[in-house]
């Protein structure tokens, strides 16, 4: 048996659909020849932002946007586990503001969405093979979110192929390690073989609003689904301007033969990190918003039998992620902004940065905790009005606040008053008593190997030395 044969065989065995294991060898065959995936400097050039249009020059299309919300759902990307934050389960159920999940604050978004507007839209999780069963669980919480429309679809899942002669990768330990999530570009395949796509289609719905569940800045905005539908466009990407926090983040740019491009880190030849870090050079970063036609979708996906050919994304892994002596593997995967380079009347928009507010890590986490964002009555999360700065920097010490249960451990009254601050570094263990202030830009810090406290009440307008 040929080494393709052995991944078709074993991704049969899973029960995978044809096009999840076309899609697989076409990348897989793709590696054999040598290809890394990368998109080099010489084949793309910066885009000019005249290129595209401003959110804050469509405002006239909103009224347009609340006509098409009828035919809109929106598409929540929840493959992720929490495991950056020290988890093993979804990412979605970590709480984030007061005392809400992720999950929760969209799901009641949607519901006060719905009542404002008097009829339901639907809400479809994309879940991985790690989050599906938790998560749809936790969404038995809010049944007045039920539409018909199937509530969730599970991405596919590709097999780990090992470095050194690109076979099957094995552990029988825990034979789910020798599986990877095929990426959130494996949205639009994965909507199709689900009976997802078709289901909506029939249903009466045009419009999908895709984004990460993290990013609590992405609600349902009538004024770019207005834009979106008016100006007819098969695929719309939100962009923001990029700043040095997002300079390992995707960026897009032009192709050299005409089309929108979308470039993620692991698509960029290492010897030119340092020109794909330039945020003056490269200065779109993608939100991972996405806007898509669904018919548009559906007769693409028919034109290439179910394959869209996304760029293939290369990444370099431990077999088991927890052992760094476990052998290396490939994973292969996709990116869903990609897509912008296979839609036709694909476009870009430029947003906000209050379009994009996802949490990546504990610093991000703890800001969201804290009195720096506020939640609305219609819970949408925003920027509180009162604020010392736009862009508060958090830095905590890894050792101690990395994990989820290690930053509870330390805040165990939630985050101090941060509205007043410009820059906060903590080094060393530090517990915070409650009603914590903190004013200007300040450092903390603990060189003891034993924890300090600060103290209940504390104001605090320079540094500390604990």
């Amino acid at each position: 048996m040929s080494t393709i044969e052995l991944f078709i065989s074993k991704m049969k065995e899973n029960h995978l659909p044809q096009a999840a294991i076309d899609t697989f060898i076409l990348y897989y065959t793709q590696l054999q020849s040598g290809s890394t995936g990368f998109i080099s400097d010489e084949e793309i050039k910066p885009l000019d932002p005249r290129d595209i249009d401003d959110y804050s020059e469509i405002e006239s299309y909103s009224k347009y946007g609340r006509d098409f919300l009828r035919k809109t759902v929106l598409i929540k990307l929840n493959g992720g586990l929490g495991t950056t934050m020290g988890l093993q389960g979804p990412k979605s159920l970590i709480p984030v503001k007061n005392g809400l999940s992720f999950l929760d604050i969209t799901a009641l978004q949607i519901r006060s969405m719905n009542h404002q507007n008097g009829f339901p839209t639907p809400l479809i999780l994309m879940n991985s093979f790690n989050t599906e069963q938790e998560t749809c669980q936790e969404l038995q919480k809010y049944p007045d979110l039920k539409t018909g429309i199937p509530e969730s679809f599970i991405q596919h899942m590709f097999p780990k192929i090992l470095k050194t002669n690109l076979t099957p990768a094995q552990y029988p330990e825990n034979p789910q390690l020798e599986w990877n999530p095929s990426g959130h570009g494996d949205l639009y395949t994965s909507l199709s073989t689900s009976g997802t796509l078709d289901k909506l289609l029939k249903a009466g719905y045009r419009y999908a609003f895709v984004s990460n569940i993290d990013n609590l800045g992405a609600n349902l905005d009538t004024r770019t689904l207005g834009y979106f539908a008016v100006k007819e466009f098969s695929f719309l990407m939100e962009v923001t301007d990029r700043t040095w926090m997002d300079r390992k983040g995707g960026h897009l740019a032009r192709h050299n033969k005409g089309h929108l491009v979308l470039r993620e880190e692991a698509q960029c030849p290492p010897e030119e990190l340092k020109q794909f870090r330039d945020i003056s050079r490269y200065s779109f970063f993608n939100t991972n918003n996405l806007w898509v036609d669904l018919q548009a979708l559906n007769d693409l996906l028919k034109r290439k039998n179910n394959i869209l050919e996304l760029p293939m994304i290369r990444n370099l892994k431990r077999l088991n992620p927890l052992d760094p002596d476990s052998q290396e593997v490939f994973q292969l995967e996709s990116a869903m902004g990609t897509a912008i380079s296979v839609f036709n009347k694909a476009s870009a928009i430029r947003v906000p940065r209050s379009r994009f507010a996802p949490v990546k890590n504990c610093e991000e986490l703890l800001l969201l905790w804290s009195d720096y964002y506020q939640l609305t009555d219609d819970y949408r999360i925003k920027c509180n009005p009162v604020n010392n700065c736009s862009r508060l920097t958090i830095t905590l010490d890894p050792k101690f606040y990395s994990r989820l249960d290690h930053l509870q451990q330390r805040f165990p009254f939630g985050a101090p008053s941060l509205v007043e601050c410009n820059d906060l570094t903590i080094t060393g263990d530090v517990r915070f008593g409650k009603n914590v202030k903190i004013r200007g830009k300040i450092n903390i810090s603990n060189p003891k190997p034993t924890q300090e406290e600060i103290p209940d009440n504390t104001l605090i307008e320079k540094d500390i030395l604990l």
